[in-house]
């Protein structure tokens, strides 16, 4: 039998707790870059990534106990709030029935249903674990339905990194893309054409699909000019090429049919993630019948996934969606209004150069002198024009004073339901003060 030891043992409140550099340290030594999204690394801004322990309502705390009001919000994926009680019980539920099958469940069919019935032109849904495997599938996807191999997609839109769809063109012209990344080989991008935000381009029946983000929200927030979307839906009905809405981000966030139903516009299939899965990893693509039955096992085009419709997804998206009404929706825009308004006045007054811009739901931030009055970034050589240094000041000063933006210049700003008024206020009233020693 084994004596007892002598040595005290540490409680819970005596144990040491790492800070978030030795955690980043750490991270380093057996994950590259220290991080699973490279965003995350503070490259652009410089600095330490803070490494969250808890989060609730608008506030994501670190390992060092230090609250930030988070804008952050998972990047879209959070828009009730952290720690959602609704959404945990909902999670904690299905949990104690299993977390995996590799078998249907009737709450992916339910959630199938619910997207069905809020997204324009969305008849049969099909579920994956991310929104770049959705994007990935609806490539695959238009090429079968079509026969064709050619797609097109916009300068400063980001759709997942499947090989494809990272394609840089050229300025100002629309041109065959150029690989994105390392490891990319040009002959996976050699049928992707990359076009300007916001022109429509001229197409011919080689285009598959024309994809895009109706509301372009990965090089900071530009708004689609008025014409561009009702453009593409010509376009590509006259040339039998399908249009392909990416809605990762936008849908059931700037209402519950998306940017689809705000701007009148039907896609021929449209991709979502983020709010539809309450904040657990998922993806879906939805599109007309006669479209999505051409996926295996009713068509020739293949897809799969182990933890497509996964029963833990699929209960925090449904007791997410429950809570979406008109009302809150309403509610919403009303309190990113309120901060975009705000946010615009305040560094304004702090004389910190910027253009704020908003479209429903969704604020966005660039940095610098605006070449004239009342204007916005329209497109990818606009949006990069921001001053990225300017942004990492403000960046800094403001995680010092507890406001957590993305830690990249081109990261759209999440409003959620959790900041309320009063929670909108104080974050204003710390921007003000990191505006003044960040200019």
């Amino acid at each position: 039998m084994t004596e007892p030891s002598s040595t005290p043992q540490p409680t819970p409140q005596s144990i040491p707790r790492p800070t978030n550099a030795e955690l980043f340290d750490a991270a380093r030594r057996v994950i590259p870059g220290g991080v699973n999204s490279p965003v995350r690394a503070f490259g652009s801004v410089g600095g330490t990534p803070y490494f969250v322990a808890s989060a609730h309502g608008p506030h994501v705390t670190d390992v060092q106990g230090r609250r930030y009001i988070d804008f952050v919000q998972s990047y879209g994926a959070i828009i009730l709030g952290h720690a959602d009680p609704a959404v945990n019980d909902a999670v904690a539920a299905a949990a104690v029935q299993g977390t995996s099958y590799g078998a249907p469940t009737a709450r992916e069919v339910m959630l199938a249903e619910r997207i069905a019935a809020a997204a324009p032109g969305v008849e049969q849904v099909r579920l994956t674990s991310s929104g770049t495997e959705a994007a990935m599938t609806a490539v695959r996807l238009a090429r079968g339905f079509t026969g064709r191999r050619r797609i097109v997609k916009f300068a400063g839109c980001y759709h997942g990194h499947a090989d494809a769809l990272l394609a840089a063109g050229g300025s100002g012209v629309a041109t065959l893309g150029l690989s994105g990344s390392a490891g990319v080989p040009p002959g996976a991008v050699a049928d992707t054409v990359v076009a300007p935000y916001n022109v429509v381009p001229e197409l011919d029946e080689q285009v598959a699909a024309v994809v895009v983000e109706p509301v372009a929200a990965n090089m900071g927030l530009v708004a689609p000019a008025a014409g561009f979307l009702d453009g593409l839906r010509h376009a590509c009905t006259q040339t039998g090429a399908l249009l392909v809405f990416d809605e990762v981000i936008t849908g059931f966030r700037l209402g519950r049919g998306g940017a689809a139903e705000r701007f009148g516009v039907t896609p021929d299939i449209s991709c979502f993630g983020k709010v539809i899965g309450g904040g657990l990893p998922i993806g879906a693509l939805g599109a007309r019948t006669e479209i999505a039955e051409t996926l295996a096992p009713t068509g020739p085009v293949y897809q799969a996934g182990t933890l497509s419709g996964n029963p833990l997804a699929t209960a925090a998206g449904l007791a997410a969606l429950d809570q979406l009404t008109p009302e809150t929706y309403a509610e919403l825009e009303t309190r990113a209004a309120h901060f975009a308004n705000g946010l615009a006045d305040t560094l304004r007054e702090a004389r910190f150069e910027v253009v704020v811009t908003r479209v429903g739901t969704l604020v966005g931030l660039w940095c610098g002198a605006a070449p004239e009055a009342g204007w916005t970034p329209c497109d990818y050589d606009d949006a990069r024009s921001t001053d990225e240094q300017a942004y990492a000041r403000l960046h800094a000063e403001l995680l010092a004073r507890g406001v957590a933006l993305a830690p990249g210049a081109y990261e759209a700003i999440f409003v959620g339901l959790a900041h309320t008024p009063e929670i909108i206020d104080e974050a204003l009233a710390k921007i003000a003060q990191a505006a003044a020693a960040a200019r």
